[in-house]
């Protein structure tokens, strides 16, 4: 038997330990402390802290389940049962001390999101998705029905040049169509935002998941849709992934279809 309000609370402490932590060291914080992963790629000592954090509740209150997490990779248990885990979405921002980062765990049955958690310590914003409802800070939210003339999109990339070309080409056509498009610099809080309704879009090529597992329950519970750039339903093998407040999805995907 699943006990999903257990889950659900060790999810929650989890993310708001781990963000209480962030927080005492964005405060002092000195951009010169951070290693690059790869290409256009930073990792923290603070990225470090909060995964462990996480994963050390994860693995006391769960021991059986798969982990898939952004520094520590994959436990490579078999379980129906997956976390996937980014303990600081936004590290370039972290890094500056601009406050849009976040910590973002998502939890999937059997492949499919069943619970996602977005806490974004600095801004006092938590965005909870289960099946049933999308909620920030306990209240519940829903995507916007703002069209095609008014709305305001969004974009992210992996570190890949060719994804990075493929982000540069949607934002040059968006921004010469008239169309508002900008990079918030954290994927999870973009999705958030859509989730709102504060924004009606995020494009990401290269999209991994741990950057929008939990943002992606989100969207979906606060009524958008989220597919891959092909219009097939997202899942933890896309490569890339579109999130929208559902009106802006087919004229995104024929812009996207345009800029091949």
């Amino acid at each position: 038997m699943i006990d999903i309000n257990k889950i659900k609370k060790v999810g929650i402490d989890a993310v708001f330990a781990a963000g209480a932590e962030l927080a005492k060291r964005y405060e002092k914080y000195n951009r010169a402390d951070f290693e690059l992963k790869s290409f256009h790629e930073i990792v923290t000592a603070a990225d470090v802290a909060s995964e462990k954090i996480i994963l050390s509740a994860i693995k006391k209150n769960f021991p059986d389940h798969k982990i898939l997490s952004e520094e520590a990779g994959d436990n490579k248990k078999k379980s129906d049962f997956l976390w996937v885990v980014d303990p600081l979405d936004g590290t370039h921002n972290f890094s500056m001390h601009n406050p849009m980062w976040a910590v973002s765990v998502a939890l999937f049955y059997q492949d499919e999101p069943v619970l996602g958690f977005i806490f974004a310590p600095m801004l006092k914003e938590f965005f909870l998705a289960e099946i049933g409802g999308a909620y920030l800070n306990g209240k519940k939210i829903k995507v916007s029905d703002i069209n095609h003339d008014n709305a305001i999109n969004t974009f992210c990339h992996s570190s890949s040049l060719s994804d990075i070309k493929k982000a540069i080409k949607y934002y040059s056509y968006q921004k010469l169509n008239n169309f508002d498009v900008r990079q918030l610099g954290s994927a999870s809080l973009e999705l958030a935002y859509v989730a709102a309704g504060r924004v009606e879009s995020i494009f990401v090529p290269g999209a991994r998941s741990w950057d929008v597992a939990a943002g992606v329950l989100l969207v979906r519970e606060a009524g958008g849709v989220v597919s891959d750039f092909k219009n097939k339903e997202w899942n933890l093998k896309s490569k890339d992934m579109l999130a929208t407040n559902g009106t802006m999805h087919a004229p995104i995907l024929k812009v996207i279809n345009k800029i091949k």
